[in-house]
């Protein structure tokens, strides 16, 4: 999988300071819903956590780095939802896990502080994540990861392709059903379920 970086200048040794650094996290979402990235400054961040301005750059050294924190958030949390559905429901082939994934994205979107705007941190960065890879890789080589230990699939570069498509495809139709709806076009997102599931469903066979 695709290393990603820490934006952290240190990590925090104690559980108040890792409080406080998930305080600006929290913050930074906030401010990203009212203003977007453009309205985040580290300013804010401090005033909105109720930090001092000298604890956000103890551990950020501008608001990219917070931004890319956030991300990282994002993208851990949305890893777990998805291994635990994975590990919970039962499917016939791993193409059947579309619809899981993009359920967990939905509800992220329309729940999430922050996500909406940011998501994996393409509005600040396409290399957010990682300076190798864009956001959109790392994040499919996170499902690819899942869907080999889970449905025992070979790991082959067919398999990192197709994913590497259909997040693609599916990242970009689903903010086409985003743009007018603010909770989802109900007809696009089915669409877009439809999409990537036959094209995932013809190109791979199972293991």
């Amino acid at each position: 999988m695709t290393e990603t970086r820490t934006p952290l200048r240190r990590r925090p040794a104690q559980r108040r300071s890792a409080e406080r650094v998930q305080r600006m996290l929290d913050a930074c979402a906030a401010i990203l819903d009212e203003d977007g990235y453009d309205g985040l400054t580290t300013t804010r961040i401090a005033q909105r956590a109720e930090v001092a301005i000298g604890s956000v750059y103890q551990f950020f050294p501008d608001k990219r780095a917070v931004a890319q924190a956030l991300a990282l958030r994002n993208l851990e949390r949305f890893g777990q939802r998805v291994a635990q559905k994975l590990e919970t429901g039962t499917f016939e082939d791993w193409s059947d896990t579309v619809g899981v994934i993009i359920e967990i994205y939905v509800d992220m979107h329309r729940t999430v502080p922050g996500f909406k705007v940011l998501r994996f941190g393409d509005v600040a960065d396409v290399h957010l994540l990682d300076e190798a890879s864009d956001n959109n890789a790392v994040v499919a080589d996170r499902l690819r990861e899942m869907i080999v230990e889970m449905f025992g699939v070979a790991d082959t570069p067919e398999l990192a392709r197709a994913l590497a498509i259909a997040v693609e495809a599916a990242d970009a139709v689903l903010k086409m059903a985003f743009r007018h709806n603010p909770d989802g076009d109900p007809a696009i997102l089915a669409e877009t379920e439809r999409l990537i599931h036959g094209y995932l469903s013809s190109h791979i066979s199972s293991a």
